[in-house]
């Protein structure tokens, strides 16, 4: 539990630290709140688990920020969406925190979208088809199998409102409209709570839900006096960090993959393909997410028995279009309600093809064909994709940079790796400190823009994925993907 530290000097200016409390740890930086440069930074672990003791949380938060904290005026929470933090009258926690990525709502999920109407009624009430993820399922599933519990809970929080509530020293919980966008009863596009969607999840019990403070609106101050920001997602957060503006649409490739850029009008997308966020500004974060990404090239590396080094050198030596192979990488099904147990497929195998050069290209263009139909989806919903930015661990591999302009058919960046989610939360708290109507203007990570791609190979792959998906799912192209 002892944090990795760094320092790059002292700043004469005021500080604000950036909280990154993710499924698998807490992050933290220290940054001048003028212009971002990055003084310190810690780090300690959570436990690796779907349901997890919020105290837990608190204990890595001590642990990360041991001694990063002295000097700094202004702290923010971002923290992993869609987690459920029950409360008694007492405020003690009344069982676990289910996280994002509990999937025993499922069939709740399922319930609830049936019993209101449907899923084009739930995505004009508030902007998503709820999902296992999400926190109105997770509430509905406790209702059902642990009712007594549920009589029990007096609030609910997300991840980041708990956190944020410990920081304050108890009182009034808030939140942010960012990541209340991600519970299945809030609508972006009101910017209200939808307490009729809440009670009958939950079987007719009205818990109280935090205060939704405005972006740069002070939560409070610490018993010590730091000043706390509203705090956020973690994908609002990163998108914060990276300064997104017009245009620029973020794909990262972690072991899930997302997609997601800024825009002025709210999102509501019956298929469930996009969730409808509310981002850190004020403006809205229209989404797309596969469990599919980095996982993709993990398992096929260790199919071919070598590691991802070699992966990237199997793919490079193969030609665009693995000469005719195409993998459906659906490898753990999908996030969406059409493909919810799709399993992965590789096509076109002929004797002169099957090589491992080739199922290695095939992985890599697969797996960057299904972030490319997140880039139609966020096209659908009003942006105009003029570059990517690519983010998340895999955005480090040769192959991917080689074959992501191809397949996007659009400029991509690589910024440097950087702790995105700590550096927004971060940039929050500077704009709370500042008082300002904008938050502050950081140069931010350095980026690397990759060489152009051919367009034309680019819309062979995609066709030919988007046809094989129509052919083996019955997945009709969806709005905003070519056909």
């Amino acid at each position: 539990m002892t944090p990795a530290r760094r320092s790059s000097g002292d700043s004469a200016r005021p500080l604000a630290a950036g909280i990154d409390s993710s499924t698998q740890s807490t992050k933290v930086v220290v940054v001048d709140a003028g212009t971002g440069a990055i003084v310190r930074t810690g780090r300690a672990p959570h436990p690796d688990t779907t349901e997890v003791e919020p105290h837990r949380w608190w204990e890595a938060f001590t642990a990360a920020t041991s001694g990063l904290l002295e000097g700094v005026s202004a702290i923010g929470v971002g923290g992993q969406q869609h987690g459920m933090v029950t409360l008694d009258e007492a405020g003690e926690v009344v069982r676990p925190a289910l996280l994002w990525n509990d999937t025993r709502s499922a069939q709740a999920a399922e319930d609830l979208v049936g019993e209101l109407g449907g899923p084009k009624a739930w995505a004009d009430a508030v902007g998503s088809v709820p999902v296992a993820s999400f926190t109105v399922t997770k509430l509905r599933w406790m209702a059902e199998h642990e009712p007594e519990l549920a009589d029990r809970v007096r609030r609910v929080l997300l991840p980041h409102d708990w956190l944020t509530w410990r920081l304050l020293g108890g009182g009034l919980p808030v939140t942010d409209r960012g990541d209340a966008s991600g519970t299945g009863y809030f609508s972006p596009a009101q910017g209200t709570y939808r307490g009729d969607l809440l009670k009958h999840a939950f079987g007719g019990r009205e818990p109280e839900l935090p205060e939704v403070l405005g972006p740069a609106e002070p939560a409070g101050h610490t018993p010590d006096g730091m000043l706390v920001s509203a705090g956020t997602g973690d994908n609002m957060a990163a998108a914060l960090a990276l300064g997104l503006g017009e245009g620029d649409v973020v794909v990262s490739l972690g072991t899930s993959g997302t997609v997601f850029g800024v825009c002025e009008t709210a999102s509501a997308d019956p298929s469930g393909v996009i969730a409808g966020f509310a981002d850190a500004t004020g403006r809205f974060l229209p989404l797309a997410c596969t469990l599919n990404a980095a996982r993709v090239l993990t398992a096929t590396a260790a199919m071919l028995d070598t590691d991802l080094a070699g992966l990237d050198r199997l793919a490079l030596a193969a030609n665009p279009g693995a000469d005719g192979l195409t993998l459906l990488p659906y490898l753990d099904g999908e996030r969406t309600p059409n493909l919810p147990d799709a399993a992965g497929s590789l096509h076109g195998l002929r004797r002169a093809n099957m090589t491992p050069a080739n199922v290695a290209r095939a992985a890599v263009e697969g797996m960057l064909c299904g972030l490319a139909a997140g880039l139609d989806a966020v096209r659908a919903e009003g942006i105009t994709v003029r570059r990517v930015l690519l983010i998340g661990g895999a955005a480090q591999s040769a192959a991917v940079r080689s074959v992501a302009p191809t397949v996007f058919g659009v400029p991509v960046v690589v910024p440097e790796p950087a702790e995105f989610v700590a550096l927004g939360a971060a940039r929050q708290a500077a704009w709370a400190l500042s008082g300002a109507g904008e938050p502050p203007v950081w140069s931010g990570p350095g980026q690397r823009e990759l060489a152009e791609g051919d367009v034309s190979v680019g819309e062979e792959l995609r066709e030919r994925h988007l046809v094989l998906r129509e052919l083996v799912h019955q997945v009709a192209p969806r709005r905003g993907e070519a056909r």
